[in-house]
């Protein structure tokens, strides 16, 4: 017989997965389980997975050999984006005791209960429950807590876009939220609990509401009301779905919603967009960056790029380096292309070497680089908000303003989770703007 009495939980991933992983581990202490730290001596391990690159996939047979390093008896529970995709997979490595899917993830304390009275074998292979993803309907809010300044809000799962490149709607199945109403109750428990900040996130959060009766637009507008709560922050948003009035409520009319918008683009190529399947093509993502630049110069904007797509030539990938350059925005996240199961860009085009991805992929972190010291260097001299955070590196403190720029002061725990204003005066040599208190 097993006794369970201590839990702790690895996150692998998006904010998505970590806003679901914070849901589970309160699950458990609500079931009389410890919530524990990975190093320490864990009864069972939750690994919530991603399967986003290959990399992740790697990382999680990483954990389970150090987990059971710690603890050679823990009980390992794989969760989460590959576990869904790959659960046969799973169950072979060494060491994992349970795999769960899209649809049974939320029921792993049931699964792991009916265990409690059950005499494990050393060799016992692992139990797997998972459905195909089309059974995956229910939309399960979850939000998540622990840290001190912001929490992820998870206002809506899935996808219907099916870009080429892409796993998740195969892991996450279809586009679907609750209601605004249903949202807006989260919203308000984030609100009880002291957090200052709310990143709202999701697959696709744009598509909140698939087109019916309720969109994206209504759901800022009604957690724009929520009192107790100072910041907004749109995680990420397709360019398609950015529309005029979100962006002109956002940055004008809003009372918490931050000046900051993370938008994918992918590619600066018109055709490898269009080989990506993605829903826009070069001139909208312009439209939108001028619309936002127009209404607040300050307004930082991220921008996701992949590099190393099937059949990308090197005159397609200046293309992208060269509309990046021309576009006012703060800073890149560059993902370097790799090939997917089941997915359909394996098939476009021919696959780029990997030194060659390697080299791109360098080029254009530099690229980020540069972008982003302009931006800070823009700042300086202004007055912000920054909200700092609670970490304490070598009696330094970091915080963020309300337009995504990393500041640092001496630490004071009294400024901890605290909105603070400052003059941004000068950036110092890792790159981070000091500050002087107003």
């Amino acid at each position: 017989m097993q006794q369970f009495k201590k839990v702790a939980f690895y996150t692998l991933g998006c904010k998505l997965n970590f806003s679901e992983t914070s849901t589970i581990s309160r699950l458990f202490e609500n079931a009389g389980f410890a919530k524990v730290d990975f190093e320490e001596t864990p009864d069972i391990l939750v690994i919530n997975t991603c399967s986003v690159t290959e990399n992740a996939d790697k990382k999680c047979k990483q954990l389970v050999r150090r987990a059971k390093k710690i603890n050679p008896e823990v009980y390992i529970a794989i969760i989460g984006c590959y576990a869904q995709l790959k659960p046969t997979e799973i169950a072979q490595i060494p060491g994992v005791s349970l795999v769960l899917g899209a649809n049974e993830k939320f029921n792993i304390v049931e699964h792991l209960e009916q265990k409690q009275n059950e005499k494990q074998n050393e060799n016992e292979e692992a139990v797997v429950k998972f459905e195909n993803i089309k059974q995956t309907t229910s939309f399960i809010p979850s939000h998540s807590m622990g840290d001190r300044t912001r929490s992820f809000l998870k206002v809506q799962d899935g996808c219907d876009y099916f870009c080429t490149f892409c796993t998740i709607p195969l892991a996450r199945g279809k586009s679907r939220n609750a209601s605004i109403s249903e949202t807006v109750v989260e919203a308000q428990k984030i609100a009880e609990t002291n957090i200052k900040e709310v990143v709202l996130t999701g697959v696709n959060i744009g598509d909140f509401g698939q087109g019916e009766d309720e969109n994206f637009f209504e759901l800022v507008k009604a957690l724009d009301q929520v009192n107790g709560i100072e910041r907004y922050r749109i995680s990420s948003i397709e360019p398609n779905l950015l529309s005029d009035e979100i962006i002109q409520f956002t940055l004008e009319n809003s009372k918490r919603f931050v000046p900051h918008f993370h938008i994918p683009l992918q590619s600066g190529s018109n055709r490898l967009l269009k080989a990506m399947r993605r829903k826009y093509l070069r001139e909208l993502y312009v439209e939108r960056v001028q619309h936002i630049k127009k209404l607040r110069p300050d307004c930082s904007i991220g921008v996701d790029v992949i590099v190393g797509f099937p059949g990308e030539t090197d005159e397609e990938f200046l293309e992208t380096v060269d509309f990046l350059k021309d576009l006012d925005v703060s800073y890149l996240h560059v993902f370097t292309y790799s090939e997917r199961a089941n997915t359909t860009a394996v098939k476009l085009g021919e696959p780029v070497p990997n030194q060659i991805r390697a080299q791109r992929s360098k080029q254009l972190h530099i690229l980020s680089d540069k972008k982003k010291r302009a931006f800070y260097e823009s700042q300086v001299g202004s007055k912000r908000t920054v909200l700092f955070e609670a970490e304490e590196d070598e009696g330094i403190m970091y915080g963020f303003t309300e337009n995504y720029v990393k500041v640092k002061t001496p630490f004071n725990p009294e400024l901890v989770n605290q909105l603070q204003t400052v003059q941004l005066t000068e950036i110092d040599r890792d790159g981070v703007l000091k500050c002087e208190f107003i």
